[in-house]
């Protein structure tokens, strides 16, 4: 068995859902499985941190995570058109992982959610793809091939799976949603599966 990290940091729990589903993909893929997890919350009080380990949901991410995944997927919630600021701040603090290529020639993909439509889905997808390109992996996204891709009347993107959760986190996963999350992690479990066989640097 081989690991595919899902990565992810969900406030309200949209963006969790969104990493399940795409585990979900990412199991039905034969020789891979989904290793969850997530990043602690950023506080802006020096003092202000966070348990060792999360009251619910996945483990905190640890570094070797990185080395060990032959696959990423990155989710984030939207936060003015940008990834949250828990997953720059992780990523921030991975120029170990960079300079030793830890995840060079890997595959990896993208999710957000967002509380309205316009909420700046597609450009929080691009700017997590961002420090992801720097580290030399590569970006899978979402063809439209995926039929629930043309038909989808909420979330879904080339550039990665998205949802509108409204703005009181009222709105459920949709079918269409759900169909294109798992969609998203057997497409990048295949892909990883493949390059895992024969290494891209």
């Amino acid at each position: 068995m081989q690991d595919i990290l899902v990565l992810y940091y969900s406030q309200h729990g949209a963006t969790r859902e969104l990493a399940r589903l795409i585990a979900r993909g990412i199991d039905s893929i034969d020789g891979c499985r989904a290793r969850l997890r997530t990043v602690p919350k950023v506080s802006t009080v020096c003092e202000a941190t966070e348990p060792a380990v999360p009251d619910s949901g996945a483990p905190y991410v640890e570094r070797q995570d990185l080395v060990e995944c032959i696959g990423l997927a990155l989710g984030s919630p939207t936060r003015f058109g940008n990834m949250a600021a828990a997953v720059k701040y992780f990523l921030d603090g991975t120029s170990g992982e960079w300079m030793a290529g830890a995840l060079s020639g890997k595959p990896a993909c993208v999710f957000t959610c967002s509380g309205s439509m316009h909420g700046g889905q597609e450009s929080t997808l691009l700017s997590m793809m961002l420090p992801l390109i720097h580290h030399g992996m590569l970006i899978i996204g979402l063809p439209y091939t995926e039929p629930a891709l043309s038909h989808t009347q909420s979330g879904g993107t080339p550039y990665g799976v998205s949802h509108v959760a409204g703005l009181k986190n009222e709105k459920p996963i949709s079918d269409d949603e759900k169909t294109l999350a798992i969609a998203q992690g057997k497409r990048l479990a295949e892909a990883a599966k493949k390059l895992a066989q024969e290494p891209f640097r």
